[in-house]
């Protein structure tokens, strides 16, 4: 089957996406934040949702001083180029700092949303201020989900954990990270709960998944994420493509949603 880049009025935004992560081996050595958006342009996508876990890595467990870095970076990608629209790296750990920053960066800046990763569990009530902040600035928190077999990393969140943090704050918009990682188990779990969104990224991409979280959730409910540069832009472009989707659907997953969702990306 032969895939095209969909014509979605104003571009596609892809609302799952990390800047500043210059790995070893990576091939965009030299300029890292232009080749993606590159990348991404190349690929329909007009808006990259971007946050900066850490700076040669994902730091799990950030200090205050790497909180301010990452956060940093990703200020720096939203100033050099309009197309990357910052979302605020928290950590429970440090609620009052993490406020501090979304006070900063998104109640008095140009940031869209917070991204919670392992520091905790989502069913940990260290979340509460930042969760409970994101709903008072009516933007969206994209938490880290996943369920392994083996592996599972101590502070990392299963779908359940994000059911459990969505019935805590009812007022606040949770994107579950990874639907492919999260699997039918995980899109069943937070079915009961109105608050939660999934994006599309996770893992590699598995036929009838996307198919399956619009089937249960609700084609509202869906949004696209790559997770880039960790997975590629297009490979993960496709995992929607190839669902057949009616126009209507296709372009609520591809930009509808997250223009409704991230309702600070119009005035970013």
């Amino acid at each position: 089957m032969a895939f095209a880049i969909p014509e979605v009025p104003g571009g596609i935004i892809d609302v799952h996406v990390h800047a500043g992560q210059q790995f070893s081996g990576t091939r965009h050595p030299d300029d890292f934040l232009g080749d993606l958006a590159a990348d991404a342009r190349r690929c329909g996508i007009s808006r990259l949702c971007t946050s900066v876990l850490g700076h040669n890595g994902y730091t799990a467990n950030p200090t205050v001083a790497e909180l301010d870095s990452a956060n940093a970076q990703a200020a720096a990608a939203v100033e050099r180029d309009p197309i990357y629209a910052g979302v605020v790296f928290c950590s429970p750990e440090h609620p009052d700092e993490s406020v501090e920053h979304m006070r900063r960066l998104i109640a008095e800046g140009p940031f869209v949303g917070v991204k919670l990763w392992i520091a905790r569990k989502a069913s940990d009530p260290a979340l509460d201020p930042i969760v409970a902040y994101a709903g008072e600035l009516g933007v969206p928190v994209l938490q880290h989900a996943w369920y392994k077999t083996v592996g599972q990393l101590p502070g990392e969140s299963t779908p359940a954990d994000v059911a459990d943090l969505a019935r805590r704050h009812p007022g606040t918009t949770i994107q579950m990270a990874h639907l492919s990682g999260c699997g039918e188990r995980g899109v069943l779990d937070v079915a009961p709960y109105p608050n939660v969104v999934v994006d599309t990224c996770g893992g590699d991409p598995e036929s009838g998944m996307v198919r399956f979280a619009i089937d249960v959730l609700g084609p509202e409910r869906v949004l696209f994420g790559s997770d880039a540069p960790g997975r590629d832009f297009a490979v993960q472009l496709s995992r929607v493509l190839a669902e057949d989707l009616d126009p209507e659907t296709l372009n609520a997953v591809l930009a509808g949603n997250a223009r409704r969702i991230y309702t600070r990306l119009g005035a970013a």
